[in-house]
């Protein structure tokens, strides 16, 4: 197996990644905020900024109300992180809806549709 080596971005990424999750359920006042997930976060080369890709497991109609409450919030949000880091300057957030996880759903419902439609009779090959 190859032995991957973590840059410090990486690292980076993925503490600010469990620091706002933990941020995101304890201290955000919304009703909504328990059923928001970090599903990724990316640093910049220079650690200025950090795109941090989420879902949200609630109803559909809820994410543009769930989009404006972090963009709002993600001020304070990167306080609460910045002080758990020992960075020169604490990455600005971009939050990005991740789509990814309802694509899969989305493959994985099509697929057990396609399995369950009847099978198709099979042909002899030999003439």
């Amino acid at each position: 197996m190859a032995n991957k080596q973590f840059t410090r971005a990486d690292r980076v990424a993925q503490q600010i990644q469990r620091d706002l999750a933990t941020v995101i359920r304890a201290e955000l006042d919304h009703p909504h905020a328990s059923l928001i997930t970090v599903t990724d976060v990316e640093v910049s080369r220079d650690y200025s900024h950090a795109k941090v890709f989420y879902t949200f497991l609630g109803d559909a109609s809820h994410r543009p109300e769930i989009a404006h409450l972090l963009e709002r919030a993600k001020g304070f949000l990167r306080a609460q992180i910045a002080r758990g880091f020992s960075l020169y300057k604490m990455p600005e957030l971009h939050f990005e809806y991740d789509e990814s996880i309802e694509y899969g759903m989305d493959l994985t419902h099509k697929i057990e549709q396609a399995n369950s439609l009847p099978k198709a009779p099979e042909e002899d090959g030999q003439a």
